[in-house]
């Protein structure tokens, strides 16, 4: 039985300081982490344990590294057990691990109210008239692509290149409900007046290391979070910023459902593709979503068409391994999706953001007889992902009922107090509520203390589903310091 889908999502927010000529984007993104107002603790993010040159072929590749190891220091773990800090001169909101597609959607809306909430903070120490704009999106239009990162737990055991083989057309052909749509293209691709996705245009590579450069659709860094031995931690770059809560519940959902079905043997066969890397492009600028994408041993099938069987397989292999209702409702949300897609994709302009975008811009154009190239469109194109609401188009939109929801902003706003109470978020969120003076550094697989010995005390956490409420809540409500954690852990 395939193990459980830990669920986590990293978002790099665009940035701009308007009326600010030159702003540099890492001092702005300093500001923005270190003015977050919610209960968190400021430390230095551990590198100790993360190997980010170790890749899932079985080889390392020497001297790669982290960019900027200075920017650990600009970084805050949260008591919802997430980590918001600097990366790339993008203000970085990696969510906590979720047990399930449903919380880690909600956990990805979480980081934009944690956004939103920095923002206004730090908009305070600016100077009148300049203002301070961050953006859900992954594009700025000047050729500079941004991430939003998916990451999911994976059995070791489970062979790499079998993972590759089905994922790889998965990936692809999965943009046309992922995407969050896009005015014109990049990166020497042709030229389109609008495209699904913002991201495609910038893969280069079928399977890589790389996050920033020659991006492949399969990265290959191999590196857990977790116990080594046991667990991979499959890294997905590509995909857009999503802000529609069922898309990610889709996304999220249908992905988790597609790797368990390659740990369990239960896809029948893989869609090969002969080209997946032109097939990434191809499938974002098909608006009608009717390009055939040739395959590897011959025939054709268009990204529609290649869901739909995905969306068959896994049917049954629910009915057969699964019977927790989350996985009935992705199935259902994710065959709407595709119907209407099919007969109409203006049907899914409540459920998709590059469907809703695109409806908004035609709009425009439409009541003013603007150019797919005029200013005001692009513009509208960036407003759309704004995350303030006052001026967030998508934000407008929820506001009059015209997208659905999957939670109430009541939700959202517990769960940036509060993490996940079934994986180890948990213990990390805990312990930063109320050992916050104690807590030195931080990663995803430990916490580090400072309880007055002569010695730092490391508490390792390889186990992803380990230090739940139901494990660690009763410890944690009996001790009053980390030293008594410390010491009860020992016992």
């Amino acid at each position: 039985m395939a193990i459980r889908k830990v669920i986590g999502t990293e978002t790099e927010f665009g940035i701009s300081i308007r009326n600010q000529p030159g702003f540099n984007p890492a001092l702005a993104s300093a500001l923005v982490v270190n003015s977050f107002p919610g209960r968190r603790i400021r430390v230095q993010w551990s590198y100790e344990e993360e190997s980010p040159g170790r890749d899932a072929r079985g080889f390392g590749v020497p001297g790669y590294d982290y960019a900027d190891p200075d920017s650990a220091l600009v970084n805050a773990v949260l008591s919802n057990g997430a980590r918001f800090y600097v990366d790339h001169a993008h203000p970085e909101y990696s969510g906590p691990e979720c047990y399930d597609p449903l919380e880690a959607a909600l956990h990805d809306k979480v980081g934009e109210l944690a956004a939103l909430a920095a923002i206004r903070r730090g908009q305070q120490t600016l100077p009148d008239g300049q203002q301070l704009k961050l953006y859900k999106n992954n594009s700025d239009g000047k050729g500079n692509s941004y991430g939003s990162h998916e990451n999911y737990l994976l059995d070791r055991a489970t062979p790499f290149g079998q993972v590759v083989r089905h994922l790889t057309p998965f990936l692809v052909t999965r943009q046309i409900y992922t995407g969050s749509g896009k005015l014109g293209s990049e990166n020497g691709r042709p030229d389109i007046d609008y495209q699904i996705t913002q991201r495609a245009d910038f893969f280069e590579e079928q399977v890589g290391l790389e996050t920033t450069l020659k991006r492949p659709i399969v990265n290959t860094r191999d590196e857990p979070h977790g116990e080594p031995a046991k667990y991979r931690r499959l890294h997905v770059i590509i995909g857009d910023a999503n802000q529609n809560e069922v898309q990610n519940f889709i996304k999220l959902g249908a992905t988790a459902l597609f790797l368990a079905a390659i740990e369990d043997g239960a896809l029948p066969d893989a869609f090969e593709l002969a080209d997946p890397v032109n097939s990434c492009w191809q499938v974002s600028h098909d608006l009608d979503m009717n390009r055939p994408l040739e395959l590897a041993v011959g025939g054709s099938a268009t990204a529609l068409e290649i869901q739909g069987h995905y969306l068959e397989w896994l049917t049954k292999y629910v009915e057969a391994e699964l019977d927790e209702p989350v996985w009935n409702d992705v199935l259902s949300e994710w065959e709407s999706i595709l119907t209407d897609l099919e007969a109409d994709p203006s049907k899914c302009d409540d459920r998709l953001d590059w469907v809703a975008k695109k409806n908004l811009v035609d709009a425009y154009r439409q009541r003013d007889g603007l150019a797919w190239s005029d200013p005001k469109l692009a513009a509208i194109g960036i407003q759309f992902h704004d995350v303030d609401p006052r001026t967030g188009l998508y934000h407008r939109l929820a506001e009059t009922g015209r997208v659905r929801r999957l939670f109430t902003d009541e939700q959202v706003a517990a769960s940036l107090a509060d993490p996940p109470e079934r994986t180890r978020a948990y213990f990390r969120g805990r312990c930063v509520s109320e050992f916050e003076d104690s807590v030195v550094a931080a990663n995803w697989d430990s916490l580090v203390f400072d309880v007055g010995e002569p010695h730092l005390k490391r508490i390792p956490m390889m186990e992803p589903l380990k230090g739940g409420r139901d494990l660690v809540g009763d410890l944690l409500d009996s001790v009053e310091t980390a030293a008594e954690l410390i010491e009860a852990l020992g016992d």
